[in-house]
């Protein structure tokens, strides 16, 4: 019993002290792994483990193969997780070079760590292609956490980010097939019947998968399941689904889960982003438990296996040569620089699924008797340490030393998607500023993306918007939602993170009422709140830019503005095209020569002898 709540409550401490440190999950799990069990070894009184998942064959935690059991179920909900993740849109949508890092960038590290493996460690070609298999996948678990502090063009991040989510199910599937092909062998040569049984096992995992994720599907749809049950029928679904598949046809489970995973994310289902985060949450206690259990399990014998200067060069050949090659061949033709392909290229560490199920698969290839087998978990989970730390200790020096680190953020992060962000993220968009903006409301987002604006569903109350990496150049925070509260909160949380430039929200109805005491991060012309902005909008739909002539001339038009509840300004341009927002803390602004320009929004000044530019928003619908 004890050990068990310990397992649990360093699980959880672990993935505390990650989220601290800002690391991925999976690094402090490992190593509290490791020390709990082989290491601990070397300094108990009795070179006992202090947590021995399995000893002496048939006891502690999980005796006999029950540990499998439990590591097999674990990893079925984990998988099909990450399949819910999956949709035929992103792939489409994600670019040809991001398209080409899951296909074309899988087939070179599989085809390149299955070479590698099998000349340098000189193991069977079917063992060094279950390890290859392995590898391929990177994981958004270990991306995210690296790169969230790194500023980097959206481009860079976008593609390491989709590459990490969409190749987690495509590696597992490529390492669940070349396992369930070695498995039907079991050891011996490949004859007919072993060909005709992993025809069965991808027949009834892809059968059962399919049709179980239409039924829940169907049933979920129709309300059949009362929504407190939602989340415990699908994982109890899911179960079955891996229990009944695996009876049928022996290891095809793991293929039936995947596949209902991708079948249900690609499902038009009213709860999937509440059924997402049920499973999230169930696979981090999971994951907490897991790979304490599977580091815990690892003997000094197996960590002794691979301590040799093979393990080093095929370290080097994974980082080096075939996550470069496959890099390059991936993303030839794109737009892409070299140096930002030379960054992806440092960049790939191994994550969450490829150390889980390379546990799994090395356990009970060992209990076939395959030739090689206690070398899969050992060399799998080195590749996945030595990723993890040489990435998150190296990503943003050597972001730095390759010329694709950004001194400074220039991003704008617009909080509320209303007709009045969208206008303004418009005239910032058409200025070549990367303007995103985050709403809940999902019409305002469609209404944002038909402008050809970057738009999220995003609540600000979650914290999924801050693991967001695609926002990592974002250097001013923008609050324009009519909500004072949810404005003052989006800057309280997000300051930081987002606003580094500058932090800014609109003025609430009080503070209106007093412009003397406007509030320093107060936006605009600090006598109008939503309600204004938003008439002025409905009536004027447009943004204007009109000459600055000198400092009294800018005083003048500031005054003019304050006169018309129509006349709104908004920003100063500057000759070189340089916005800068108008706030309680610039309002001395000076300009220091010609060229400098007023953006305002809503009616033309009408000023004779000073011309008038235009910026077209959206109109009235």
């Amino acid at each position: 019993m004890v050990e068990l709540a310990g397992i649990i409550i360093l699980g959880i401490i672990a993935q505390w002290v990650a989220w601290r440190l800002k690391l991925p999950a999976i690094l402090p799990l490992i190593l509290i792994g490791l020390l709990v069990g082989p290491i601990a070894t070397l300094f108990t009184e009795d070179g006992a483990k202090i947590i021995a998942p399995i000893w002496n064959g048939e006891k502690g935690l999980f005796p006999g193969e029950s540990l499998y059991y439990f590591v097999s179920l674990a990893i079925s909900i984990i998988l099909f997780e990450g399949g819910l993740t999956l949709k035929r849109s992103e792939i489409a949508n994600v670019g040809p070079a991001i398209t080409k890092l899951i296909t074309l960038g899988s087939l070179v590290t599989f085809l390149g760590g299955g070479l590698a493996a099998h000349y340098v460690f000189d193991l069977s070609w079917q063992i060094s292609f279950l390890f290859s298999g392995l590898i391929i996948v990177t994981g958004p678990t270990v991306i995210t956490p690296i790169l969230r502090n790194i500023p980097l063009k959206k481009d860079i991040s976008a593609v390491l980010k989709w590459e990490g989510i969409l190749i987690d199910p495509i590696g597992a599937l490529v390492a669940v097939l070349v396992f369930e092909f070695i498995s039907v062998g079991e050891g011996h040569a490949f004859t007919k019947t072993a060909f005709v049984e992993f025809g069965k096992i991808l027949l009834f995992g892809a059968t059962f998968g399919f049709t179980f994720a239409h039924a829940l599907a169907f049933a979920i749809k129709k309300r059949l399941i009362p929504h407190y049950l939602l989340n415990v029928v699908s994982l109890s679904t899911v179960l079955l689904v891996f229990v009944l598949s695996d009876s049928f046809a022996h290891e095809s489970g793991l293929l039936a889960v995947v596949v209902m995973g991708m079948v249900m994310g690609n499902i038009d289902l009213p709860n999937l982003k509440e059924l997402l985060y049920f499973k999230e949450s169930l696979s981090v206690l999971l994951i907490s438990i897991l790979f304490i259990l599977l580091s815990a399990n690892i003997n000094m014998s197996d960590l002794e296996l691979i301590y040799t200067w093979n393990t080093a060069l095929l370290f080097a050949l994974v980082i080096f040569v075939i996550r470069p090659l496959g890099v390059f061949l991936s993303t030839s033709g794109s737009s892409l620089k070299f140096k930002e392909k030379l960054f992806i290229s440092w960049v790939g560490p191994r994550g969450i699924v490829a150390a889980g199920i390379a546990s799994l698969f090395g356990s009970k290839l060992l209990l076939l008797e395959e030739p090689g087998a206690e070398y899969i978990t050992p060399l799998v989970f080195m590749i996945v340490l030595g990723t993890v730390l040489l990435n998150a200790t190296t990503a943003r020096i050597f972001a730095q030393m390759v010329g694709v680190f950004l001194k400074k953020s220039e991003g704008i992060l617009i909080i509320g998607a209303s007709k009045v962000s969208r206008l303004i993220a418009h005239y910032l968009h058409q200025n070549k500023r990367h303007v995103v903006l985050i709403d809940n409301n999902q019409a305002n987002i469609n209404k944002a993306k038909k402008l050809g604006l970057e738009a999220m569903t995003a609540n600000i109350y979650s914290d999924s918007l801050q693991d967001n990496i695609e926002l990592n150049d974002m250097g001013y925070l923008m609050a324009l939602t009519g909500n004072a509260e949810i404005n003052t909160f989006a800057l309280d949380k997000f300051k930081d993170q987002f606003g580094e430039n500058g932090a800014f929200r609109l003025v609430n109805s009080d503070e209106m009422k007093d412009p003397q005491n406007n509030p320093e991060e107060g936006l605009f012309s600090h006598t109008d709140d939503f309600i204004k902005l938003m008439d002025a909008v409905r009536k004027y739909p447009a943004i204007h830019e009109i000459d600055i002539q000198h400092k009294d001339h800018y005083d003048s038009l500031i005054a003019r503005t304050q006169k018309d509840n129509d006349i709104i300004p908004v920003f100063t341009k500057s000759p070189d095209g340089s916005i800068d927002i108008i706030h309680a803390n610039n309002t001395d602004f000076v300009p220091s020569g010609e060229g400098y320009k007023l953006v305002y929004l809503g009616k033309a000044l009408d000023i004779e002898g000073i011309s008038l530019t235009k910026q077209e928003g959206e109109d009235e619908n």
